[in-house]
């Protein structure tokens, strides 16, 4: 729902401040007042273009922003997600700047965005019915979509959707299957000479380091014989070592202690120097134990060492790598050799997920053949009530190659006049037609289905080109209905369906400092009956205006 709209700079507009709220909002004025702007700058938060010429003149830049409250259903959190937008206490700012030159700016959430974001977000948010360049209602897709909420097929449709991705998974893998059979027969005698190669010296991880530290010892025994054998003497076994004159020095402490006590706590912290010593001595005489020159050893090493590190330059640089190159080339192998099985296991599959699907997508088109003669029957009769009673509206099927959305191409064509060949809603003239058979198509399928999900923003633009009286109250009773759940914000002309307004804002010109300024104010009360009274009799107000304004008021009010 759109909860708040700023423009600054905006055509004739200086700076307007709009809060709506929800059911119908109503915007009217004098012609030529600038009611449009409103309707033209929501265009411009939903990425519509952008044009230099609607910069105030004077103005560096012009500026529109909208604050929008709205539910995250999980379809538009995948969008806000893939665009990186939060938001903030359940609401959305969406901004747009057009500068002099031409040049425009977006931004959702304070962050700058292109304005294919705001096309994304747009569907989220509203519709605007009455402009040809904002019409996702109609176009195949939506009208697929809105047709299968009118059937009530939303499970049916996405357990469609699910067989199709499945399928089509399964063919994806037989294709990568077939391409890659193709080349691994190419490259099988590489695989199974690499593999073999691996596997004759067998490396395991980490036995390099391992040889390469033994190698060294074997390389120097002479010289850690030397070195190991002088520190054992130093520590233990010379004729002064450190061993050696640790005890003599406690032997002088014992005596010491004999005539003071106090000295106790050294003898105690000598205790386990003497065992250090012990233990280093220990290890010294073991190491040396072990200590012994192997040239048969060594050469063993140094060939074993020799053979992994040709590994390591063809399949390395880490003997891990080496290790993992060897398990792929022979997973390849075996894939290779599997790849029979398996492909015939795909194709069952395959086989198996297609005829689901075809059976669900049969029961789905059914299913909306069905919906489709009923609602072609509810928005002729709709249309009927909205002064386009000879008017043929219709959906046309086609087939189309299997998709998520099933074997259905669903197309919704109009006949604004008797004897003409429908036609797609798109290649329809009057934005005044487009904007009742959008109120009658909302009118239709809320009838049709269950109110779901948050509101959306509404927006209708010349709903009322063309008709008046009994027709003119007929819109408004339905913009009234449409509103008990969407938020509506519609311009019109007319006083029957002004008089239907929740809330009801007036757009009107002024002067100010030599230049002409439009605003937009909230009118209730007295003066909201003198507007309709003004839509009714025109610059010149009689009594017999104001008092049928007061009744049309009081009459949408019951």
């Amino acid at each position: 729902m759109l909860v708040e709209l700023i423009v600054e700079n905006y055509a004739v507009v200086e700076r307007v401040r709009v809060r709506f709220g929800a059911g119908l909002n109503l915007l009217t004025g004098e012609t030529g007042s600038g009611k449009s702007i409103v309707v033209d700058s929501l265009g411009l938060l939903f990425g519509g273009r952008a044009s230099a010429g609607a910069v105030r003149a004077g103005a560096g830049r012009a500026r529109v922003a909208g604050i929008f409250e709205t539910d995250v259903t999980p379809a538009f959190r995948a969008v806000l997600e893939e665009c990186g937008l939060e938001l903030e206490d359940g609401e959305l700012l969406l901004e747009r700047e057009i500068l002099a030159n031409g040049k425009s700016r977006a931004f959702a959430a304070g962050r700058p965005v292109t304005a294919a974001v705001l096309r994304q977000l747009a569907p989220y948010l509203g519709d605007i019915h009455g402009q040809h360049d904002q019409q996702k209602l109609f176009e195949p897709a939506a009208q697929l979509e809105t047709l299968d909420a009118f059937a009530g097929a939303r499970e049916l449709r996405e357990k469609v959707s699910l067989l199709f991705r499945q399928w089509r998974d399964v063919a994806r893998e037989l294709e990568e299957l077939e391409r890659s059979n193709a080349e691994s027969l190419r490259l099988k005698d590489l695989w199974s000479f690499q593999s073999r190669e691996i596997e004759s010296v067998a490396p395991r991880e980490g036995e390099d380091a391992a040889l390469e530290s033994e190698r060294r010892v074997l390389m120097n025994v002479s010289r850690l014989q030397e070195h190991a054998q002088a520190a054992y003497a130093e520590i233990y076994d010379g004729d002064v070592s450190a061993a050696g004159l640790v005890g003599k020095a406690r032997r002088h402490i014992e005596e010491l202690i004999r005539v003071d006590a106090a000295l106790g706590p050294l003898a105690e912290a000598l205790a386990p120097v003497e065992a250090a010593l012990d233990d280093a001595a220990h290890t010294l005489r073991v190491y040396l134990g072990k200590l012994e020159a192997d040239p048969a050893r060594l050469e063993a090493i140094e060939s074993r060492l020799a053979s992994l590190e040709r590994l390591r330059r063809k399949y390395g640089p880490a003997l891990t790598d080496v290790v993992a190159f060897g398990a792929v080339a022979r997973t390849k192998l075996e894939n290779l050799e599997n790849s029979d099985e398996l492909r015939e296991s795909l194709h069952r599959k395959q086989e198996a997920l297609g005829r689901e699907y075809a059976a669900a997508a049969a029961q789905l088109g059914k299913m909306r053949r069905g919906a489709a003669k009923r609602l072609e029957a509810m928005v002729q009769g709709e249309l009927a009530e909205l002064a386009m009673e000879r008017t043929l509206f219709t959906a046309a099927f086609s087939e189309q190659e299997w998709s998520e959305s099933g074997t259905d191409r669903v197309v919704f064509l109009i006949a604004p006049n008797v004897g003409e060949e429908p036609k797609p809603l798109e290649r329809i003239a009057s934005g005044g037609e487009l904007s009742r058979l959008a109120l009658a198509l909302k009118t239709c399928t809320g009838k049709g289905q269950a109110k779901t999900g948050a509101a959306r923003t509404l927006v209708f633009d010349e709903v009322d080109a063309g008709i008046g009286g009994a027709t003119a109250a007929a819109v408004g009773r339905r913009l009234k209905r449409l509103a008990a759940h969407d938020q509506l914000l519609c311009v019109t002309h007319l006083a029957q369906i002004a008089s239907f307004a929740d809330r009801h804002f007036v757009v009107e010109k002024s002067e100010s400092q030599g230049r002409t300024v439009t605003g937009v104010e909230t009118i209730t009360g007295e003066a909201r009956t003198r507007e309709i009274a003004r839509m009714l009799s025109g610059q010149k107000m009689t009594p017999e205006a104001l008092k049928h304004a007061a009744q049309l008021v009081k009459l949408s009010a019951d």
